[in-house]
């Protein structure tokens, strides 16, 4: 089976009602892309969520959002720089609902006051890259021949006697 390669994806957008719906065709583009495209309702549904709450109740409408692929896990983390706006109080239903979709989610403050939301979703390497067999070439291989049989006398220079004792072959 094949290995999962490593993905990252960065966008820095202003929220507006408009870009919502055109970063989740992006992020699904995204996915689609890393043949994760079974995981864009989940990932795409939470992600708009959160940018609909940071259009709605923040006074800085700018974010990042980032995706990693790791192989096993697709980690969504959007960030944004608002210090007014709160995960336990406008944001309370929308991460709620992002608790319940995902394997794991959390939220932590950043150095400039903002606040960074992100979620995960499992997923195995086997579902994002299927096992296809390969046919041989003929062309790419050498062929060899089969070994011949060879006395023991003419490898080692050594011949048995009747006695069953070696001695040097002349």
């Amino acid at each position: 089976m094949k290995t999962a390669v490593p993905c990252y994806y960065h966008l820095d957008v202003e929220v507006s009602p408009e870009r919502v719906g055109q970063v989740s065709r992006i992020l699904a583009a995204h996915l689609r892309y890393w043949d994760l495209e079974n995981l864009r309702e989940r990932v795409c549904g939470g992600a708009e969520m959160l940018l609909r709450a940071i259009d709605d109740h923040a006074t800085d409408k700018n974010v990042s959002i980032e995706m990693w692929w790791n192989g096993q896990h697709l980690i969504t983390a959007i960030g944004d720089n608002d210090r007014a706006l709160r995960p336990d109080q406008e944001l309370r239903g929308c991460l709620e609902h992002i608790a319940a979709s995902s394997d794991g989610w959390g939220c932590c403050a950043t150095e400039t006051g903002g606040k960074v939301t992100w979620f995960s979703q499992r997923a195995r390497a086997g579902e994002r890259v299927p096992l296809v067999p390969t046919a041989p070439d003929p062309r790419e291989s050498e062929g060899l021949d089969l070994p011949r049989e060879v006395s023991v006398a003419q490898v080692t220079g050594r011949v048995r006697t009747s006695e069953g004792v070696l001695e040097e072959a002349r």
